[in-house]
């Protein structure tokens, strides 16, 4: 019974090495950072004095400046925050940039003044888009070179992913995008139009929280939600001049800015099948008109860019700003990230650190997995020998066969 024991823990034990091995190899092969993960460390603030504005959260200022020309607009972090890919609709380019050094490793020519960025992380695609061409281009971000090219219905004023699937490269996410009078919408992977909602008072800003709906604004100061897969469309809000928005992973929350009422508007999450909620939930009025926002996903802060220079940092749960930090010049899109890793500032180095960290990761699932199995059976033939030392020590006492030498005949 104790053998029996013995082996089904030992077994119980290597059964949860070789899950925790598994772990160990995927985490070593797929990133789990996401570019605005948890409590951030850095906020990339583009439009800021010189460029690109760098400012640490823990410090709440800017700590360097990312020197970008073309009048940088949208940016966005690869999952690790190595990178960052900047629009610059000035020279009709998109640029990737060690986020560490700034150095600018490549650029992508494109169509039209390119302001616009989704970046879908799992595929490792890049989709850029502007109001100066009906083009949106799908640019791989670790060479710059061109993969696919969609062409809408007219000049692009939103770009958004809608992922479907968790981290499968070969999914079915959507990329959404608006024109003048309607919302188009394609297979991410194959370019392939999936359909269009009109909207005849002008889409423009477009987000796309997980769940069934999606959030645009409009030219004519409205703010609409459509449904992700009945393509419904639903008024929230009217009568403002609003913004690229954001939303709060955790609650589901909409962040708009209005900079006409100088506020930032709450929105409750729309869902299909549930009464469409009074908006908006509340607002956070500002004495500054307000440009963009960006919400961290573990919802504990936001980050509002101001047309006067600075940013204001907010503590989410608590309702309230904590500070406002000088950026200089116009501050127009903000996102939040890591600290860069300390290694590999370019695509092809960081692909080494990543094969590198793989090997690393099999070669911890070799030591988890053996290493307890040699000591398993290192143990099982101490104990038989014990055991067998045992049984020929008790063949050789005359006591244990019953015998004793006063009982012997003379």
């Amino acid at each position: 019974m104790v053998k029996n024991h013995t082996r089904l823990f030992m077994l119980s034990v290597l059964l949860l090495i070789a899950l925790l091995s598994v772990a160990v190899v995927s985490g070593a092969t797929i990133g789990t950072a996401h570019a605005d993960g948890g409590a951030p460390n850095l906020a990339y603030v583009s439009g800021a004095s010189g460029g690109i504005g760098v400012l640490d959260v823990q410090q709440q200022k800017i700590t360097r400046t990312i020197p970008i020309a073309g009048d940088p607009h949208a940016v966005a972090l690869s999952l690790d925050g190595r990178f960052l890919y900047v629009t610059q609709p000035q020279l009709h380019r998109l640029s990737i940039v060690a986020a560490k050094t700034g150095s600018i490793i490549c650029h992508a020519d494109l169509p039209g003044a390119p302001s616009l960025l989704a970046f879908d992380g799992y595929a490792n695609l890049l989709y850029v888009g502007g109001s100066g061409s009906s083009t949106v281009t799908s640019v791989d971000p670790e060479q710059c070179t061109i993969k696919r090219r969609i062409v809408t219905s007219g000049p692009i004023y939103g770009l958004a992913l809608a992922a479907l699937s968790s981290s499968d490269t070969s999914s079915n996410d959507q990329l959404w995008v608006s024109n003048e009078k309607e919302v188009q919408v394609f297979d991410a992977t194959n370019g392939r139009s999936l359909g269009s909602i009109p909207v005849p008072t002008g889409p423009r800003y477009l987000s796309i929280p997980p769940g069934g709906t999606v959030y645009t604004t409009t030219a004519q100061g409205q703010v609409l939600a459509l449904g992700l897969n009945s393509h419904t469309v639903t008024p929230l809000l009217s009568g403002g001049d609003y913004g690229p928005m954001d939303y709060d992973a955790t609650t589901g929350e909409v962040y708009v800015p209005d900079r006409k009422h100088l506020e930032l508007a709450i929105l409750r999450p729309v869902n299909a099948g549930f009464q469409t909620p009074k908006e908006p939930e509340r607002v956070l009025k500002l004495d500054v008109p307000p440009e963009s926002i960006a919400i961290t996903s573990d919802g504990q802060l936001g980050f509002a860019a101001l047309q006067d220079g600075r940013v204001v940092m907010y503590d989410i749960p608590g309702q309230q700003e904590i500070n406002r930090i000088t950026t200089g010049g116009t501050p127009g899109f903000i996102i939040t990230g890591l600290y860069p890793p300390a290694l590999g500032t370019t695509p092809q180095q960081a692909s080494q650190i990543q094969g590198i960290a793989q090997i690393a990761g099999y070669g911890i699932v070799v030591v988890l997995l053996f290493v307890p199995m040699l000591l398993f059976l290192r143990f099982s033939r101490n104990r038989r020998r014990s055991e067998q030392e045992a049984l020929a020590e008790d063949e050789r006492d005359p006591l244990v066969h019953g015998s004793h030498p006063t009982d012997r005949t003379p």
